[in-house]
């Protein structure tokens, strides 16, 4: 009935309308992203930042504050308005350069876990976003892998070990001692022994292995010879991922600033890398994970740009009580951005959490709820959809957005079987 509409309004010879409980979910994810995309209108947000000899500062609204609860804000460090922020600028501003105390200095260390091992899951959205490529490859490339031996198995929903393997797992490390990429890693580890406790550490669980655990290097390495480069890019991906929770957590030395003005707060912060721990399996350096760990969403948040390691050591100079002088206050201008397009990878992701698109690594260890589809069978849904003309896939980008006949058998399911939409049924009946 709808196929027929649907074919003479494109112009096309027949039109099939396909629908399942999970190809037809995921279709509804893609086009309710592309419409919140659509229907977006950009809010401007205007900032107020003051500016010491040393560092700036960004204020933000505390409650004995005259902008507290008042409906002039933009979240609490933004105005809605340009004129308000002139108003706080120019109240800021009288005399120059304004007398400020030192209300807080907080400072804290923070440590930084090893991420869980791969499932099939996370590995598909690691090879999306390192090496852009789908997710339908990535588990041909892992397959490979694993005929060759050189990994465990791979269509596997868990990300930690049995204790069963947890026992027998130096095997396996003795073996890669001869893998020349990380070879360094490896015998580090056999030296300090640090495999002794793994069966008593987050990364083996027993009640967390249903049919198969997390992907891991088998050891074996006769047939690396025969591996093409990006077979050689994934297992080296593998290998780093498995080394490195048998190295320490990374240490972070985190800063927190308050300066006050009359009753007015400006706040700055800081977060220095200490120790690499388990980055260094990752390949990273001190210089290169620090600029990591400013990423860009950070960096709009706090408009403040203020070099972390000299901040740190101006504020082993100063205590709470001292005065301060801010010699200029100036507007930076924001604005708030659209939802993200789903990448093959982030689809995967959120398939496998019901629907959730949840980048935290940690909170998505704690949301065990079912996901959508099984992890042998996300991929072939994503490149069915794709093939049958419902979605697009940027092979560049590997951004997924939908076409025009996605969308319109969107709009009939919408009218028909609405609930076919809803990952949360899906995700019950599986």
């Amino acid at each position: 009935k709808y196929g027929r509409n649907i074919s003479n309004y494109l112009k096309m010879d027949r039109a099939v309308v396909s629908v399942g409980r999970v190809m037809t979910c995921v279709l509804g994810m893609v086009v309710r992203r592309e419409r919140e995309i659509r229907a977006f209108v950009k809010t401007p947000f205007f900032k107020v930042i003051g500016k010491t000899a040393n560092f700036d500062a960004e204020w933000r609204v505390c409650e004995q504050s005259k902008y507290y609860n008042t409906p002039y804000l933009y979240k609490d460090n933004g105005f809605v308005d340009k004129e308000k922020a002139q108003e706080l600028v120019t109240f800021l501003s009288d005399p120059l350069p304004a007398q400020a105390v030192i209300e807080k200095i907080e400072r804290k260390k923070e440590t930084k876990n090893p991420p869980l091992l791969f499932n099939l899951a996370e590995i598909q959205n690691e090879c999306a976003k390192q090496f852009k490529i789908s997710p339908d490859e990535t588990l041909k490339v892992v397959q490979e892998l694993y005929e060759k031996k050189l990994v465990t198995y791979p269509r596997t929903d868990a990300r930690v070990l049995s204790s069963a393997v947890a026992r027998e797992i130096s095997k396996n490390l003795y073996k890669l001692r001869d893998y020349t990429p990380t070879q360094k890693f490896t015998q580090t580890i056999l030296q300090n022994k640090s495999y002794t406790h793994l069966a008593n550490t987050q990364y083996t669980d027993d009640s967390k292995v249903t049919d198969h655990y997390a992907i891991i290097p088998t050891g074996q390495l006769t047939e690396l010879g025969t591996l093409s480069p990006l077979q050689q890019k994934v297992y080296e991906l593998i290998v780093r991922r498995f080394l490195s929770i048998f190295y320490p957590a990374a240490e972070y030395q985190t800063l927190k600033l308050v300066i006050q003005i009359d009753k007015e707060s400006l706040f700055t912060s800081a977060k220095v890398l200490k120790s690499l721990g388990f980055l260094e399996v990752m390949g990273k350096t001190l210089e290169n994970a620090e600029d990591e760990n400013n990423d860009t969403d950070k960096a709009e948040e706090q408009a403040s740009k203020v070099d972390p390691r000299k901040l740190l050591a101006l504020a082993d100079t100063l205590k709470t009580g001292d005065h301060l002088q801010v010699n200029a206050f100036q507007i930076k201008e924001g604005a708030t951005k659209p939802p993200k397009r789903y990448t093959s990878g982030s689809m995967i992701l959120a398939m496998e959490n019901a629907g959730q698109l949840i980048e935290d690594e940690e909170l998505r260890a704690q949301i065990k709820g079912s996901g959508i589809g099984t992890s042998a069978t996300r991929a072939e849904i994503i490149k069915k959809l794709i093939r049958i003309g419902y979605l697009n896939l940027n092979n560049k980008t590997q951004v997924i957005t939908p076409e025009r006949f996605g969308e319109m058998v969107y709009e009939v399911v919408a009218m028909t079987v609405p609930a076919l939409l809803n990952p949360k049924m899906t995700a019950s009946w599986e």
